[in-house]
């Protein structure tokens, strides 16, 4: 079992405090995630900020609605 003093607990708290994302960048991760249907999102980090976020959107195209399993005998 490890044993965390108080003065540790408000060390590791103060570091925390520090790492936090600032409210505007997580909104504009969620609003990189909201604008994409099929895709990834990626949060590039550089001395513990974010740094930058790449927006990759994937386009379907010929198909209206996927095919069941069912219906490709």
């Amino acid at each position: 079992m490890v044993t965390v003093t108080p003065l540790e607990l408000k060390h590791i708290a103060a570091e925390q405090a520090t790492r936090r994302v600032p409210a505007d960048i997580k909104q504009e991760i969620l609003r990189a995630v909201a604008g994409i249907e099929y895709g990834s999102v990626e949060v590039v980090i550089h001395n513990s900020k974010v740094v930058q976020i790449e927006c990759r959107e994937r386009i379907r195209v010929g198909h209206d609605e996927p095919e069941s399993k069912a219906t490709k005998r």
